[in-house]
């Protein structure tokens, strides 16, 4: 039986934040699905993935790592670009973990940092203090101990019943404290207490509070001390409260003109990639020259230029192999939003000349 239970007080406002975030995300879940896009959910998760990241020093904007996900090249250290990639597809892997699995636990940070340290997907081997400038603000605990600490945390994690927002709040708290990885142990925090929120509300797994937490990055840290001080969780899970009610507001905002967004986005679609988008709707991927062949043209610059970057910068088409750009295997397909436009266009009547082919 698992005896751990990590020490917090209940406050009146961890209380309030609570009662406050249930609110909105009652009134976020009752926006109609078709409301909430793919386009909407993916430029959140690159949000989220932009702001976890910078968080850890990584200088790429929000465009280049649009640009990143889109398999197109771009002008950045290769690590930074490396980290974009091994985030996206830890996020993406997310539907099929459990919060209190340490296999899986393992497994996200061998994704979130392959390639980036040589420990990946294993706890530390060394001791470790964590400084701000010269000043050390906490020594986390002895190596030896870390395997035993996490297990209790993940036990403790399936066995609570604490409110779920409570749970996730602690846990990322207590993962800090126990900081078991060599490197990357704040990008995973914040992953595994979303991957906690998304269990409880479905919809919270694409909230970009990340990007709050990069906003107020120094009270972020400054939390994490006052807990330290206090020897519990509690102003960090006031905190971390916080930032998600912000990060809702933030999102129903978003929601409310997410139509109007979609609309805009689709009208500055050029007559080219609409083309490129009606030859993908309803196919198998299909390579670059069974596409040029489609929309009638012989010239891999122009239709690189005109067609194929333009519809992978706006998230309409992507990769099956976006790591591998000159992949002689690589095909294009439609995007869930790709789809959205493809079908728009064709339901407010596109001109002839998409509907038929070109001789």
């Amino acid at each position: 039986m698992n005896r751990y239970q990590p020490p917090l007080t209940l406050t009146t406002k961890i209380l309030a934040l609570i009662a406050e975030i249930s609110e909105q995300i009652g009134q976020l879940s009752a926006v109609d699905d078709s409301r909430q896009t793919p386009q909407l959910r993916r430029g959140n998760r690159i949000r989220t993935i932009q702001a976890s990241l910078a968080i850890e020093n990584n200088t790429l904007s929000i465009e280049q790592v649009t640009a990143v996900l889109s398999g197109q090249r771009v002008l950045g250290l290769p690590r930074e670009i490396q980290e974009v990639r091994n985030a996206f597809a830890a996020y993406e892997s997310m539907p099929g973990w459990q919060p209190g699995s340490r296999v899986d636990l393992l497994r996200a940070h061998e994704l979130l940092m392959h390639g980036l340290i040589d420990d990946f997907g294993r706890f530390r081997r060394d001791g470790v203090g964590i400084c701000r400038g010269e000043r050390l603000v906490h020594m986390a605990p002895p190596p030896s101990r870390v395997a035993h600490l996490i297990d209790d945390l993940l036990a403790w994690v399936d066995a609570s019943d604490w409110h779920p927002l409570i749970i996730s709040c602690v846990f990322h708290y207590e993962f800090e404290f126990i900081h078991p990885f060599a490197d990357g142990n704040g990008r995973m925090g914040r992953l595994w207490q979303t991957l906690m929120l998304s269990r409880w509300r479905p919809i919270l797994a694409y909230l970009p509070v990340e990007a709050v937490i990069r906003d107020q990055q120094d009270a972020y840290y400054a939390a994490l001390s006052e807990a330290d001080q206090k020897a519990e969780s509690t102003p960090f899970v006031e905190f971390m409260l916080q930032a998600l009610s912000v990060a809702l507001k933030e999102a129903s905002r978003s929601e409310s003109v997410t139509d109007q967004v979609t609309d805009q986005v689709t009208d500055q679609v050029t007559d080219q990639v609409a083309r490129l988008l009606l030859v993908l709707e309803g196919t198998e991927p299909r390579k670059v020259s069974e596409l040029m062949a489609e929309v009638g043209l012989a010239h891999k610059a122009t239709f690189r230029a005109n067609y194929l970057k333009p519809a992978l910068g706006k998230g309409l088409i992507e990769m099956t192999h976006p790591d591998s750009p000159n992949s002689p295997a690589q095909r294009y397909r439609l995007t869930e939003y790709g789809k959205q436009s493809a079908k728009k266009r064709s339901s407010v009547g596109a001109p002839e000349t998409y509907r038929l082919p070109l001789i």
